[in-house]
């Protein structure tokens, strides 16, 4: 064919070349003129595509240059006939000799496939006499006999060998061609066999070597050269879309390159478009014939309708189990059904030989889509049975769990990719897709059904996956218009029976889960110790295992993924509400109330300057405390009660998140429910399904809320109670005992900071962000209260004259400025309200004695109504009484000598000579008012309300 082009160019430039060889100057001079440039461009383009199919050929140089010189030499004797192939073959074993090779197994080779070709093209002609056929067979068997061809015989015995060949070359070159096409010769139909293969064998040649999925960037040079030889093999435009389609094919096929497969189509559907052509030529291409074997017979076909039914066959053989060669290549699956729609596709009777278009809908296409779609799924289901039982036994896993996790792959895959491209034709193809798939599954599903009788390992794993599969294949069952179904389809889908066997099941697990989750919140709060779980996890590890454990059984619950009725969703929150409870009843009954720190009230007194030398002095006696609320206190120690605190807090954000993941579970729960909406269900199913919000809200509200109460009530309990601890046990003999005993001037506040200051240190660094502020506000808050009592019930060793006044409030001012701590402590105006009461109290110790009994007498109606020492207000009678019992002034204590017989402060010893006494007691620094003192305010109340009945009739009281 490469001889045939060399030939096709000394044909062409025959004048120029001869121009060329004689090389006179003029002509030198003229070519670098514009028009003399215009054929030598032309014929070295058309050298530079030679070379090129050389080279992709594999033809060396030597070869090309011995080839040249022999066709220039036919071409000189050529007398305007059309060449053919058995004349290039005469003429290479004419010019062409041993010599030309660089070893005799090469020239060999080549001499034997000319003989070869002159056998095919001349030897099984009809228009031979049975002399010339052996003759033929005498001279080709020469030829192919080395020694005899090459060593014996001379140079005219040879020529005179081929001159017999030619001479029959030439009777049948002289026939006409059959279809009376323009240069048509007699051996286009003749040995048009010979001609496709040679044809075929030089498109080859526009693959890259090195890539052979790839054309050579000069392709399309080397197809328009390639025109020049088809008169001499007999192409015409269609047979080369026919021919170079097919090779374009079959280099997919071993390439697997889909761009390939793209151009194949594109030759292929130029054929098709020009089937009513030229009736010359579809005559000439009618008798192109190719045997073909069928079942019983051999048919014979053109040869573009035998390459469109080996096409058509190998589209038919990849569709059969389109799941297998393009599960992951939808590109290349969509282009496939592109070239079997411009082909067609394979008849069900092997013995019809027209394919089956897909451009027109019939019944015949949708049966065949039909058949794909079943032959596939049934290839597919079983590879995934095959691979889920080989897998599970690697990963102990059941193989049930497995199997439906692919078989949703090959749904997914169906409605992603396949359904889409054959709804085109059969637009059921996704319902019995979903039938088949379902089918298969249940048929192994419904036996390990039957034997469930509780939630074991392989049923959370098989059920969810079963569900999913079920959702999967519903989406594809009616992923449908039922508008364009060709009939009805009249197959339902039915639900596997999951639901009401396992519902029963997950009921009795649930209930199983409460009392062990709640013997096991009881047994980690025993355990509990109250340290950290980290330093960034400042909580209890307990409360992190229950609600891991809650968490659990909520996803265990629900990655069952299916519909939760009302009596699951109780049973859950059951479990949620009696485990926290329980823990939360627990941290509130080890606390202590905050109210049994506090000091019972001391004797009130009156101011008297001296002491008296012969009298005895009463001492202050102190309580033991009790006994259990100081082993208690022992526990509850402030780093102890940071980290409750800490616990609480994050309770109460659990208790948050747990809601929002189970309503978030439900919501889901419940889009599954409308994915499977157009499937009927038991009427009685669907009424017990969580569809109305209302009961499920209702719900939720009594669980969380309760909680959510019972949290925040530990919250305010641990609060108040570290800050009582702070003040009221911890630092009592600092603050309660020592603050302004004796003078106020020798025992200022000053001197207690550094201890709240360190308390406070302590309590930030073991706190959240979230619980710092309201920690340091209840120390705040009983700071402020426990200085309220020391000026209200500082006993008999406190008084307060005139010039104390300005020192104690500079006092308060710089407890509220410590707490404040220049804007980054507590807001000022917090502090502010916090520190009301105590500002008001002192304002009460710079009103003169006159007016404060003034105040009383119009505060005395007040007295019966029992307002306790905790709820003073300034307008109190108590609040008074107490400000003139500490004020050192002689009007105040001869009024409380003479209206309410009050004995003086000086028949009081001083209680600090005991402190050491009472440190031993309690262990710590606190102390306590004992019992006799306590009962001093209810004795004197009763003496108040006698009194004010006097103040009253007497105005000079």
């Amino acid at each position: 064919m490469v001889a045939s082009m060399l030939l096709s160019s000394v044909d062409a430039y025959p004048t120029q070349r001869r121009k060329m060889e004689k090389g006179s100057k003029l002509l030198l001079s003229l070519k670098r003129k514009e028009k003399p440039q215009l054929q030598p461009q032309t014929s070295n383009a058309h050298s530079e595509a030679i070379n090129m199919i050389r080279v992709q050929m594999q033809i060396s140089s030597k070869m090309d240059t011995c080839i040249r010189r022999n066709l220039v030499q036919l071409a000189q004797l050529r007398t305007g006939e059309q060449i053919n192939l058995p004349q290039l073959a005469l003429g290479l074993l004419v010019g062409i000799f041993k010599s030309d090779f660089p070893n005799e197994k090469l020239y060999m080779k080549w001499k034997t496939r000319q003989a070869n070709l002159l056998e095919e093209s001349l030897g099984f002609s009809r228009g031979l006499e049975k002399n010339e056929r052996a003759t033929l067979r005498k001279c080709l068997a020469t030829i192919r006999e080395a020694k005899e061809w090459d060593v014996v015989m001379s140079s005219s015995l040879r020529i005179e060998v081929l001159s017999s060949i030619r001479h029959v070359a030439s009777k049948l070159s002289s026939l006409p061609g059959r279809c009376g096409i323009e240069e048509e010769t007699y051996y286009w139909t003749a040995i048009y066999h010979l001609n496709i293969r040679l044809y075929e064998k030089l498109l080859f040649g526009v693959f890259d070597v090195l890539d052979e999925g790839q054309l050579i960037e000069d392709a399309s040079s080397m197809l328009f050269q390639m025109k020049s030889i088809w008169p001499t093999l007999g192409i015409t435009e269609n047979l080369h879309n026919a021919v170079y389609g097919w090779v374009l094919f079959q280099q997919f096929v071993s390439t697997g390159e889909p761009s390939l497969l793209g151009s194949a189509i594109q030759e292929l559907q130029k054929v098709t478009s020009t089937e009513e052509g030229n009736p010359k030529e579809d005559l000439y291409l009618s008798r192109l014939l190719c045997s073909r074997q069928t079942i019983g017979a051999d048919i014979n076909l053109s040869l573009s309708k035998e390459i469109f039914t080996s096409v058509s066959a190998w589209c038919d053989d990849k569709l059969q189990d389109y799941h297998l060669h393009f599960g992951k290549k939808r590109r290349d699956f969509v282009m496939l059904v592109s070239l079997a729609s411009t082909v067609g596709l394979p008849p069900a009777d092997c013995m019809r030989t027209e394919l089956i278009k897909l451009d027109i809908l019939s019944d015949d296409v949708g049966d065949k889509i039909q058949s794909y779609v079943q032959n596939s799924i049934k290839g597919a289901c079983a590879r995934a049975a095959h691979f889920a039982y080989v897998k599970s036994h690697g990963e102990r896993t059941h193989a049930l769990a497995l199997l439906a996790n692919e078989l949703s792959v090959i749904a997914k895959a169906e409605i992603n990719e396949f359904v889409p491209v054959f709804s085109k034709w059969l637009p059921e193809c996704m319902m019995i897709s979903a039938m088949l798939l379902h089918r298969f599954y249940g048929e192994r599903l419904t036996p390990f059904l039957e034997g469930v009788s509780s939630l074991s390992g392989d049923v959370r794993k098989v059920v969810p996956a079963a569900y999913m599969l079920e959702e999967a294949l519903t989406q594809l069952y009616n992923c449908h218009s039922k508008s364009k179904l060709h009939k009805p389809y009249l197959h339902k889908l039915k639900n596997y029976e999951i639901e009401k066997v396992v519902k029963p099941v997950m009921l009795d697990w649930l209930i199983s889960q409460h009392d062990h989750i709640l013997q096991w919140t009881r047994r980690a709060f025993e355990i509990e110790e109250w340290e950290p779980v980290s330093v960034h996890q400042r909580h209890a590890p307990s409360i992190v295992e229950i609600f891991r454990i809650i968490e659990e059984t909520v996803s265990q619950l629900f990655g069952l993924h299916l519909p939760v009725d009302i009596t699951h969703l109780q049973a859950l929150l059951s479990i949620i509400y009696h485990s926290l409870d329980t823990y939360l009843q627990r941290i509130y009954d080890q606390l202590v109330d905050k109210k049994l720190l506090y000091p019972s009230a001391p004797p009130l007194t009156r101011f008297t300057e001296g002491v008296m030398p012969a009298m005895k002095r009463k001492s202050l006696e102190f309580a033991e405390p009790d006994n259990k609320m100081v082993k208690k206190l022992a526990e509850l120690t402030i780093p102890k009660l940071c980290i409750r605190l800490n616990t609480l807090c994050y309770i109460q954000k659990q208790i948050s998140a747990t809601e929002d993941g189970i309503r978030k579970s439900l919501t889901l729960v419940r889009s599954s429910l409308d994915k499977k909406s157009k499937i009927k269900i038991d009427e009685a199913e669907e009424e017990n399904s969580l569809t109305h919000s209302e009961a499920v809200d209702e719900l939720f509200a009594t669980t969380y809320d309760s909680l959510r109460e019972t949290n925040a009530n530990c919250i305010t309990k641990t609060r108040d109670l570290i800050g009582a601890r702070v003040i009221f046990w911890d630092l009592r003999d600092m603050f309660l005992v020592q603050l302004y005993n004796g003078t106020v001037e020798g025992s200022r506040l000053e001197k207690l900071l550094p201890h709240i200051d360190t308390v406070l240190d302590n309590v930030c660094s073991l706190s959240y962000e979230d619980s710092r502020d309201m920690v340091v506000l209840s120390i705040c808050r009983s700071a402020l209260e426990a200085y309220v009592r020391v000026l209200l019930d500082g006993g008999p060793t406190r008084a307060f004259s005139d010039s104390d006044i300005p020192l104690m409030e500079e006092d308060l001012s710089i407890l509220k400025e410590f707490f404040i701590a220049d804007g980054e402590g507590l807001p000022r105006s917090l502090v502010e309200q916090e520190a009301k009461q105590a500002k008001e109290i002192l304002d009460l110790y710079s009103v003169e004695s006159e007016m404060l009994i003034q105040m009383l007498m119009t505060a005395s109606e007040l007295i019966d109504m029992g307002v306790s020492s905790e709820e003073r207000r300034l307008e109190d009678a108590q609040t008074l009484v107490r400000v003139l019992c500490h004020k050192k002034d002689r009007t105040a204590s001869k009024f409380l000598k003479r209206q309410y017989e009050f004995p003086m402060s000086t028949e009081y010893e001083d209680p600090t000579s005991n402190l050491p006494v009472l440190s031993e007691i309690v262990r710590s620094t606190s102390t306590r008012w004992s019992q006799t003192s306590q009962s001093s305010f209810s004795s004197i109340k009763k003496k108040i309300q006698e009194a004010t009945s006097d103040i009253r009739n007497n105005s000079g009281w």
